[in-house]
């Protein structure tokens, strides 16, 4: 396995691959990983003769008062899990590799990210899209594959990659979860014991919705107050967001009468936590 930490020697060892008739696969990741990183990359193994993942844990896609210096990192335990995936080359590069100085062009993805956690977390995807279509251009994948979790992260970039006529197919995988259903994050790390308990109403939530759903229930507002409900009876929660929206355009639902999407943001402790499912 390669580590690599310059865009010139990364370029180059794609391009080297690309001639060779390599099929490359790329998992972006902030490290730290976890099982649901793993599963991305057995798919990237799977469905590329070459697999690249990244490692770099963006500053541009933090707000001020955000985790971007707490972030959890584990390098030697990233390389050691890369190692044992398959995982052909790692790209890590410093901030001052990625952003040098003079650095001021963007990428936007204007309405889809209006919503969701694009209303509580202003500027996030701005930095999110300008990264990725950086690590595209420089670890020139055929694929890349991200996890459903970040379900609006996922929808923006098939967006980014459609609008800008990118030669790259995005993967979504669906969520990894713990025993008890939790979603894999490398932010539950910072979830205490019984901060973990509570954490667990978030899927407890996407349960109820479907029950009522399943039972008839067509209400997003009827729906939501009860997800909100139980997530509200657990300790050291509060909610961000609790949505029901359409699962392309995201955009809320009156009704549930199609296809849709339930989106939740709920601070457990001081992890701020994502979940979502289809309940229709």
């Amino acid at each position: 396995m390669e580590i690599i930490k310059t865009i010139e020697l990364m370029q180059e060892l794609s391009d080297k691959w690309r001639r060779n008739g390599h099929i490359i696969a790329c998992v972006p990741t902030m490290g730290f990983l976890h099982q649901g990183h793993i599963e991305l990359l057995k798919v990237g193994r799977d469905k590329g003769d070459r697999l690249i993942m990244t490692i770099f844990v963006n500053p541009t896609q933090f707000g001020p008062h955000e985790d971007y210096e707490k972030y959890p990192r584990d390098t030697e335990g990233d390389l050691d899990k890369a190692r044992s995936a398959g995982v052909n080359a790692v790209f890590m590069p410093t901030v001052e590799e990625m952003y040098p100085d003079g650095f001021q062009s963007t990428v936007a993805v204007n309405t889809i990210t209006q919503y969701l956690c694009g209303k509580s977390r202003p500027g996030h995807f701005a930095g999110v899209t300008i990264v990725v279509a950086k690590l595209f251009n420089i670890t020139k994948p055929h694929l890349a594959i991200f996890g459903e979790k970040d379900y609006q992260q996922l929808a923006v970039l098939k967006q980014m990659v459609s609008d800008l006529n990118m030669d790259i197919e995005i993967i979504g995988i669906p969520t990894v979860r713990e025993q008890d259903g939790l979603a894999m994050s490398s932010r539950n790390k910072y979830l205490s014991p019984k901060e973990r308990l509570s954490a667990l109403s978030l899927k407890k939530g996407l349960d109820l919705a479907k029950a009522m759903v399943r039972d008839g229930e067509k209400d997003s507002i009827t729906i939501k107050n009860a997800v909100k409900e139980l997530i509200l009876t657990h300790p050291f929660t509060a909610i961000d967001y609790v949505t029901i929206c359409d699962p392309k355009k995201l955009t809320d639902m009156e009704n549930v009468n199609g296809p849709s999407l339930l989106a939740l943001a709920v601070k457990v402790g001081k992890a701020r936590l994502i979940d979502n499912s289809i309940i229709a």
